[in-house]
């Protein structure tokens, strides 16, 4: 860190002076947000219904396949660079494997063809974890009630491979498996994929705010026990650099912190020490948050968004996947 000793004193020095009008703090402003920082988190669902309100996100709704294109439409017009999509099966669908994450007719690879057909210009990053898919709610697969690492990658590979011939442009594992990384990447090699590209949540901790993503993807009351012997422990910091420098070295194009606001200081340590492009994920509990006291009449509702988001780039991201996409991007302007 740099330290600066200023020779000038008050009243020679008013820093003031740099504040006084909005014309001054934008010519001195060190950060800024823009739409190309954005990628809009999506939840999307296998039944009619066009839309299903998620109730602890409010104004989020799960949306089928043509909202869902409506939705990249959207992103398109307002400038949104890209959307991560999320998806709510039928429970029906569900097993001990999660087998349905690799069916190439299921719900993640339709949603992918139908926005790329429509929309190809917005890019389109899609999950890779069995969360959505398992009937106990865990990212990988369960054998005994312990989540079995080779196995679980092996069918990851498998997902990811799907969800590239569907057309994703991104593979984001999710799922916190060692080693993963590396075996997509040689399995897109392998499969003449190279570039594909892979966002790696390469520091994702076991965080109390998930709560309403679990809700909106239908995995909150499936879940057995908890996943702290994957997901980081939320007191670690060194781990996170090792965790990063792994994923980059097996062939993560981009990594991700997430959560977002309770690890800024994760982020900025991982923009320090590798300078590859770094995102953060603002969850869903930090929506939730914003949204249910901006309800109640406690916070400003929009400066909260953009005072959250601009944060995420003071810390050195270089974007970040949020619910709050299209109201950003409309506030942004």
């Amino acid at each position: 860190m740099t330290h600066v000793n200023y020779a000038a004193r008050f009243p020679a020095a008013r820093p003031r002076r740099l504040r006084q009008a909005e014309w001054t703090r934008r010519l001195v402003r060190e950060h800024s947000l823009s739409r190309d920082d954005l990628i809009w988190a999506l939840i999307v669902h296998d039944g009619a219904a066009a839309r299903i309100p998620v109730s602890s996100m409010p104004g989020i709704e799960r949306l089928n396949i043509d909202e869902a294109v409506k939705a990249a439409e959207t992103a398109r017009a307002l400038g949104v660079p890209a959307l991560a999509v999320f998806p709510h099966i039928d429970a029906a669908k569900k097993d001990n494997d999660g087998r349905e994450a690799t069916n190439p007719r299921g719900l993640v690879p339709q949603v992918v063809a139908a926005i790329k057909s429509a929309v190809p210009e917005v890019g389109l990053m899609v999950d890779v974890a069995l969360d959505p898919f398992t009937d106990h709610g865990h990212d990988g697969v369960l054998r005994e009630g312990v989540i079995v690492n080779d196995e679980s990658v092996a069918r990851l590979v498998e997902q990811a491979l799907v969800l590239a011939d569907a057309g994703a442009d991104i593979i984001a594992p999710s799922d916190m498996m060692d080693g993963r990384i590396g075996a997509i990447r040689n399995a897109l090699e392998s499969a003449a994929k190279p570039d594909v590209l892979i966002m790696s949540y390469a520091a994702k901790y076991a965080s109390a705010f998930y709560g309403p993503y679990r809700d909106a993807i239908g995995s909150a009351k499936a879940l057995q026990g908890d996943k702290k012997t994957y997901q980081m422990d939320p007191a670690n910091t060194d781990e996170a650099l090792k965790e990063v420098a792994l994923d980059i070295a097996e062939g993560a194009d981009m990594v991700m912190v997430k959560p977002g606001l309770a690890y800024l200081d994760i982020i900025r340590r991982v923009k320090e020490r590798f300078a590859l492009p770094t995102f953060a994920f603002q969850v869903s509990g930090e929506y939730a948050m914003i949204k249910a006291a901006a309800q109640s009449g406690w916070i400003d509702e929009e400066r909260a968004i953009l005072e959250t988001l601009t944060a995420f780039k003071r810390a050195g991201c270089d974007g970040i996947i949020t619910y709050f996409a299209p109201r950003a991007a409309a506030l942004i302007g």
